[in-house]
């Protein structure tokens, strides 16, 4: 008998998962702690083994942990006083940025402000060539005379970040080796360690967010370690990253900006999952939380990988407004729409829903917990869509008539009824859910029409069908136990670890001495941070990737590669997988342009985590267990409600209806019909 242990830390809710290697999964979903993010991760992870009636020293199998810790660090700047060393007369590289504008002639333009401010960003005088070459070393003295200024400042945590360091470490690694040798409570971190890839600024940039989060992550995994520890627990815990994969406490403390879509990677991962057991090669995974919203595609039961993404984006989470970060993370879009949204009427009078989030504290007005804004949870509740008694399981009551004034507050200043103010909110946050699907699915070559819908999240299934309306999918797919499926979702990867690194060259002038030291260096890199996490070596397999482009143009497209480069040394190979890739995205290939390999990509995967689920499903269909009145698409009408655990195999539902479970509810519109399928999922199809 073998239990593993998931927790998932939202912005909303944290979501805990104990599954059996039986498969029977137990799950819990409390309200985040913010104050003290332990405290709620603790919480339900008693609950959890309460009701499986077992202790810490059964859950001998893994402990898995997904996180906001870091992204609310960002957001929050909650951080602690960091430094930035740069090469000097390079002090501005995260004020100039990249000196794109994300809206061309908008006069007001806002960026986030850097996490190192100007007196906290030193410059170091040393040099190194584009091609590695070192023209000057670091002046030791010099970096004295900074950790004395660094002291004086209370700087925590510094980031090193030299020009060029990627093509050659060596100056960055003598100055950090100085440093914590004259400042040993000082955090550091090293640019050619968390980022090793051309492109100065984005380099800076997550350098910078690294060393600003590390002085918390750190310690704050270091005590989730120990206080396992110190409950009995018998294995040290695993962290989720944004990459897909995990790895142990330490090194992803030492690399928080591998961790700031720890949770919505999970989500993506058990999307990836399901595709497989359902046998469906594409589908869009849609995850709907309390504080925001994701999707991201999925073909061949695999996510795309990105190498940049942004966080604390300050422009209705436009991209370009935010600090970029080169860490390989599972490609989605997240906007500022789930169940705590805050609606509001605008300066023009329209009614606008989210980016603002109530969270868990004080969270939607019908939490009773101090919240006055209307958010979309007030709306559903209002609508009919949620019972205020049920929420939960019941262990939650909602206050209607909170969520009622909240709404009919906003209606008033809308000039319209309660129930129509409602009916906006759900239909606006619906349209800026479908409008971002498409718009993550067009920019990446993929037509979205006719793609099934995966829904999942505390409010994913209840918004799903009427996204899935907008976007012409097939069908729409709830999985079992929807709203902790992100907690899910990090029992069912396997431990994984990405590593890139620059070398700018011309694919026909590869030098492959050089390539095998690289690739070497980075498979050891990665090799070793799994064996961390607990993998045999003869278990680990390696994958390898590179970043390429036509010479001239200033963006890449990452392609895989079929076999270690290193085994044949032939460029050809990597050609011949680039050019259909190339063509397959923008519809043509310069043929007559050289091509360019920008960065390598090597990726550890630990062995797949073998799971099935165990369903135990009514032999006869379930019947309603009562009605409610609905006002979501027209006054009054009165919908059945179905218990979904009473459910059969083989049975459908027709809607209008409502299907509840403890942790989430299940919208089915009119004209809908939803089908249980025999492992529990619902599929509902319009039509």
């Amino acid at each position: 008998m073998t239990y593993s242990l998931a927790v998932d830390i939202g912005g909303t809710f944290t979501d805990i998962v104990l599954r059996h290697s039986s498969g029977v999964l137990t799950v819990d979903k409390v309200l985040t702690t913010h104050h003290d993010l332990l405290e709620g991760f603790f919480a339900g992870v008693s609950n959890v083994m309460k009701a499986a009636k077992i202790g810490p020293r059964d859950v001998d199998g893994v402990v898995v942990h997904a996180t906001t810790v870091v992204t609310n660090v960002l957001i929050e700047r909650k951080g602690k006083p960091t430094a930035l060393l740069v090469t000097e007369g390079f002090r501005d590289v995260l004020h100039i940025r990249n000196e794109h504008r994300y809206e061309m002639y908008d006069p007001q333009i806002e960026f986030a402000d850097p996490l190192v401010p100007a007196e906290f960003t030193l410059g170091v005088n040393e040099r190194v060539r584009a091609d590695g070459t070192v023209l000057r070393k670091p002046d030791l003295t010099q970096v004295k005379a900074l950790a004395e200024t660094l002291k004086s400042k209370g700087a925590q945590s510094v980031a090193i970040c030299f020009l060029n360091s990627y093509a050659n470490p060596d100056n960055e690694r003598a100055v950090g080796k100085e440093l914590a040798a004259l400042l040993p409570d000082v955090f550091v971190t090293l640019s050619s360690e968390v980022a090793p890839q051309i492109r100065e600024y984005p380099r800076a940039s997550t350098a910078a967010v690294n060393a600003y989060a590390m002085p918390i992550s750190l310690p704050y995994l270091r005590g989730l370690s120990e206080r396992l520890e110190h409950d009995g627990f018998p294995n040290s815990p695993l962290i989720m990253l944004s990459s897909g994969g995990v790895v142990g406490a330490e090194t992803a403390g030492r690399y928080p900006a591998r961790m700031i879509e720890s949770g919505p990677a999970a989500g993506a991962l058990a999307g990836c999952h399901y595709a497989e057991v359902l046998g469906i090669e594409r589908l869009m995974s849609f995850d709907m939380g309390g504080t925001t919203a994701k999707a991201c595609l999925i073909e061949d039961s695999e996510p795309l990988i990105t190498g940049l993404f942004e966080v604390d984006r300050r422009w209705r989470f436009k991209e370009g407004s935010g600090l970029p970060v080169t860490i390989p993370s599972i490609d989605m879009i997240e906007i500022g729409a789930g169940g705590g949204s805050i609606a509001r009427v605008d300066s023009l009078g329209l009614l606008k829903v989210g980016p603002e989030s109530a969270g868990s504290a004080p969270g939607p007005a019908c939490y009773g917990r101090g919240g006055t804004s209307p958010t979309v949870t007030d709306a559903d509740l209002v609508l009919g869509l949620l019972d205020a008694d049920n929420f939960l399981g019941g262990d939650m009551k909602l206050d209607r008539k909170a969520a009622e004034a909240a709404v009919g507050k906003l209606g008033d200043d809308l000039g319209l009824t309660r129930a129509q103010a409602a009916r906006g909110i759900f239909r606006v946050v619906t349209e800026s859910m479908a409008a971002a699907v498409r718009t993550h699915a067009t920019d990446r070559g993929v037509d979205w029409r006719g793609m099934p819908l995966f829904a999942f999240g505390g409010a994913g299934p209840v918004h799903a069908c009427e996204v899935a309306a907008l976007l012409q999918s097939s069908e729409v797919i709830v999985p079992p136990q929807p709203s902790v499926l992100s907690a899910f979702g990090t029992l069912v990867t396997s431990v994984r670890f990405d590593l890139v690194r620059s070398d700018l060259v011309r694919v026909n002038e590869l030098d492959w001495t050089r390539v095998d030291r690289i690739l070497g260096e980075l498979a050891r890199e990665a090799t070793a941070a799994l064996k961390e996490a607990g993998c045999a070596e003869e278990t680990v397999t390696l994958i390898f990737a590179a970043d390429l482009r036509y010479l001239g143009q200033q963006s890449e497209l990452t392609v895989a590669l079929d076999v270690d480069p290193r085994t044949h040394h032939d460029a050809s190979r990597i050609v011949d997988v680039f050019i259909p890739a190339y063509k397959k995205l923008y519809g043509v290939n310069p043929s007559h342009v050289p091509i360019e390999l920008v960065t390598w990509r090597v990726t550890a995967r630990g062995p797949i985590i073998p799971f099935n689920r165990a369903m135990s499903l009514p032999g006869e269909p379930g019947r309603p267990k009562g009605k409610r009145q609905v006002d979501a698409w027209s006054d009054g009408l009165q919908v059945p409600v179905y218990d979904r655990n009473s459910l059969a195999a083989g049975q459908s539902v027709k809607g209008p209806a409502i299907i509840e479970e403890r942790e989430t509810t299940t919208v089915i519109p009119p004209d809908w019909t939803a089908t249980v399928d025999k492992i529990g999922c619902i599929f509902a199809r319009k039509g």
